[in-house]
Protein backbone atom coordinates (compact mmCIF):
# COMPACT_ATOMS: atom_id res chain seq x y z
CA UNK A 1 0.00 0.00 0.00
CA UNK A 2 2.79 2.30 1.12
CA UNK A 3 4.67 1.82 -2.37
CA UNK A 4 1.40 2.96 -4.35
CA UNK A 5 0.78 5.57 -2.18
CA UNK A 6 4.32 6.77 -2.94
CA UNK A 7 3.94 5.80 -7.17
CA UNK A 8 0.87 7.67 -6.80
CA UNK A 9 2.66 10.89 -5.02
CA UNK A 10 5.76 10.44 -8.06
CA UNK A 11 3.09 10.69 -10.52
CA UNK A 12 1.39 13.84 -9.47
CA UNK A 13 4.81 15.40 -8.91
CA UNK A 14 5.81 14.14 -12.65
CA UNK A 15 2.89 16.10 -13.92
CA UNK A 16 3.12 18.98 -11.74
CA UNK A 17 6.75 19.85 -12.82
CA UNK A 18 5.51 18.97 -16.67
CA UNK A 19 2.96 21.44 -16.47
CA UNK A 20 5.66 24.01 -15.13
CA UNK A 21 8.52 22.54 -18.15
CA UNK A 22 5.86 22.28 -21.01
CA UNK A 23 3.20 23.43 -23.40
CA UNK A 24 0.98 26.56 -22.54
CA UNK A 25 1.53 26.89 -19.31
CA UNK A 26 5.61 26.88 -19.42
CA UNK A 27 5.30 30.18 -21.67
CA UNK A 28 6.41 33.30 -20.01
CA UNK A 29 6.47 36.84 -21.48
CA UNK A 30 10.56 36.92 -21.43
CA UNK A 31 10.11 34.16 -24.10
CA UNK A 32 8.67 36.42 -26.47
CA UNK A 33 10.62 39.76 -25.40
CA UNK A 34 12.46 40.14 -29.01
CA UNK A 35 9.93 39.58 -30.91
CA UNK A 36 7.89 41.83 -32.78
CA UNK A 37 5.61 43.71 -33.84
CA UNK A 38 5.45 44.95 -30.44
CA UNK A 39 2.10 44.78 -28.92
CA UNK A 40 0.85 47.65 -27.77
CA UNK A 41 -2.61 47.68 -25.79
CA UNK A 42 -3.45 51.50 -26.83
CA UNK A 43 -3.18 50.96 -30.34
CA UNK A 44 -4.13 46.98 -30.87
CA UNK A 45 -7.19 46.86 -28.60
CA UNK A 46 -8.30 50.52 -29.71
CA UNK A 47 -11.71 51.49 -31.58
CA UNK A 48 -13.75 48.59 -33.22
CA UNK A 49 -12.88 45.25 -33.20
CA UNK A 50 -14.58 42.16 -34.52
CA UNK A 51 -13.46 38.46 -32.55
CA UNK A 52 -14.80 35.33 -33.69
CA UNK A 53 -13.73 31.83 -31.52
CA UNK A 54 -14.67 28.81 -30.56
CA UNK A 55 -14.09 27.59 -26.66
CA UNK A 56 -13.34 23.44 -26.07
CA UNK A 57 -14.73 21.82 -23.26
CA UNK A 58 -12.70 19.49 -20.92
CA UNK A 59 -13.23 16.67 -23.49
CA UNK A 60 -11.82 18.67 -26.14
CA UNK A 61 -14.34 19.36 -28.21
CA UNK A 62 -15.97 22.35 -29.46
CA UNK A 63 -18.51 23.05 -26.65
CA UNK A 64 -19.54 26.40 -27.85
CA UNK A 65 -18.68 28.91 -31.16
CA UNK A 66 -18.97 32.75 -30.98
CA UNK A 67 -18.41 36.41 -32.45
CA UNK A 68 -17.69 39.77 -30.58
CA UNK A 69 -18.03 42.97 -31.11
CA UNK A 70 -15.49 44.78 -29.15
CA UNK A 71 -14.41 48.63 -29.10
CA UNK A 72 -11.59 50.25 -27.13
CA UNK A 73 -10.67 53.43 -25.64
CA UNK A 74 -7.85 55.21 -24.33
CA UNK A 75 -7.40 58.28 -22.34
CA UNK A 76 -3.55 58.26 -21.55
CA UNK A 77 -2.62 55.18 -19.48
CA UNK A 78 -6.54 54.21 -18.55
CA UNK A 79 -8.47 52.20 -20.99
CA UNK A 80 -11.89 50.41 -21.44
CA UNK A 81 -12.70 47.71 -23.92
CA UNK A 82 -16.09 46.95 -24.30
CA UNK A 83 -16.97 43.38 -25.70
CA UNK A 84 -20.23 42.26 -26.81
CA UNK A 85 -20.91 38.37 -27.43
CA UNK A 86 -23.08 36.34 -29.66
CA UNK A 87 -22.76 32.85 -28.80
CA UNK A 88 -24.23 29.95 -31.54
CA UNK A 89 -27.25 29.24 -29.31
CA UNK A 90 -28.43 33.05 -29.31
CA UNK A 91 -27.64 33.80 -25.98
CA UNK A 92 -25.82 36.99 -25.71
CA UNK A 93 -23.38 38.67 -22.81
CA UNK A 94 -21.59 41.96 -22.64
CA UNK A 95 -17.98 42.83 -20.16
CA UNK A 96 -16.82 45.97 -20.24
CA UNK A 97 -12.94 45.89 -19.23
CA UNK A 98 -11.32 48.40 -17.22
CA UNK A 99 -7.18 49.11 -17.78
CA UNK A 100 -4.96 50.90 -16.67
CA UNK A 101 -1.24 50.16 -17.65
CA UNK A 102 1.78 50.32 -15.04
CA UNK A 103 5.49 50.46 -16.16
CA UNK A 104 7.59 48.44 -18.01
CA UNK A 105 4.56 46.70 -19.71
CA UNK A 106 2.39 45.46 -16.67
CA UNK A 107 -1.20 46.19 -16.23
CA UNK A 108 -4.24 45.63 -14.46
CA UNK A 109 -7.89 45.19 -15.21
CA UNK A 110 -10.78 44.93 -14.02
CA UNK A 111 -14.58 43.72 -14.87
CA UNK A 112 -17.71 43.01 -13.15
CA UNK A 113 -17.42 38.91 -13.72
CA UNK A 114 -13.99 39.50 -13.19
CA UNK A 115 -12.90 38.05 -9.13
CA UNK A 116 -10.55 40.69 -7.92
CA UNK A 117 -8.11 42.53 -10.10
CA UNK A 118 -6.64 40.63 -13.62
CA UNK A 119 -3.22 40.78 -14.05
CA UNK A 120 -1.24 41.07 -17.43
CA UNK A 121 2.34 42.60 -18.95
CA UNK A 122 3.03 43.46 -22.75
CA UNK A 123 6.07 41.61 -23.73
CA UNK A 124 6.91 41.70 -27.59
CA UNK A 125 4.40 40.82 -29.92
CA UNK A 126 2.33 38.93 -27.12
CA UNK A 127 0.62 40.18 -23.82
CA UNK A 128 -0.25 37.61 -21.21
CA UNK A 129 -3.01 38.43 -18.58
CA UNK A 130 -4.46 36.04 -15.44
CA UNK A 131 -7.42 36.21 -13.83
CA UNK A 132 -10.27 34.12 -11.87
CA UNK A 133 -13.59 34.58 -13.89
CA UNK A 134 -17.07 34.27 -12.53
CA UNK A 135 -19.36 32.35 -14.76
CA UNK A 136 -22.77 32.91 -15.55
CA UNK A 137 -25.76 31.09 -12.87
CA UNK A 138 -26.68 29.43 -16.18
CA UNK A 139 -23.22 27.59 -16.96
CA UNK A 140 -22.98 26.77 -13.13
CA UNK A 141 -21.21 29.89 -11.89
CA UNK A 142 -17.87 28.62 -11.10
CA UNK A 143 -15.22 30.55 -10.76
CA UNK A 144 -12.08 29.48 -12.94
CA UNK A 145 -8.73 30.64 -12.88
CA UNK A 146 -7.81 31.55 -16.75
CA UNK A 147 -4.49 32.54 -18.21
CA UNK A 148 -4.71 34.55 -21.76
CA UNK A 149 -2.64 34.78 -24.14
CA UNK A 150 -2.62 36.94 -27.18
CA UNK A 151 -0.39 37.12 -30.24
CA UNK A 152 -0.24 40.15 -32.20
CA UNK A 153 0.36 38.73 -36.18
CA UNK A 154 2.54 40.94 -38.94
CA UNK A 155 -1.53 42.04 -40.53
CA UNK A 156 -2.20 43.52 -37.17
CA UNK A 157 -4.62 40.26 -36.44
CA UNK A 158 -5.03 39.16 -32.55
CA UNK A 159 -4.76 35.75 -32.16
CA UNK A 160 -6.00 35.08 -28.68
CA UNK A 161 -5.47 31.65 -26.93
CA UNK A 162 -7.08 30.95 -23.33
CA UNK A 163 -6.67 27.83 -20.71
CA UNK A 164 -9.22 28.02 -18.20
CA UNK A 165 -8.19 25.66 -14.94
CA UNK A 166 -10.56 24.78 -11.67
CA UNK A 167 -8.28 23.41 -8.88
CA UNK A 168 -5.51 23.27 -11.53
CA UNK A 169 -7.24 20.77 -13.98
CA UNK A 170 -8.01 22.50 -17.17
CA UNK A 171 -12.11 22.39 -17.81
CA UNK A 172 -12.14 24.56 -21.12
CA UNK A 173 -9.59 26.14 -23.93
CA UNK A 174 -10.45 29.32 -25.68
CA UNK A 175 -9.03 29.84 -29.43
CA UNK A 176 -10.06 33.51 -31.16
CA UNK A 177 -8.80 36.18 -33.60
CA UNK A 178 -9.66 39.38 -33.14
CA UNK A 179 -8.88 42.07 -35.86
CA UNK A 180 -10.05 46.04 -36.57
CA UNK A 181 -13.33 45.95 -37.72
CA UNK A 182 -14.25 47.03 -40.91
CA UNK A 183 -16.50 49.85 -40.88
Amino acid sequence: MLELILFLAALVALWALSRRMMGFGAQQPAHYADTGPAFDLRKHLNGPILCEGIIYGPLGRVDSRFIAQMNGSWEGARGSLKEDFTYSTGKTQHREWHLALGNDGNFSATADDIEGTATGVQSGSTVRMNYRIRLPEDAGGHVLSVTDWMYLMDNGAIMNRSEMRKYGIKVAELVATMRPAND
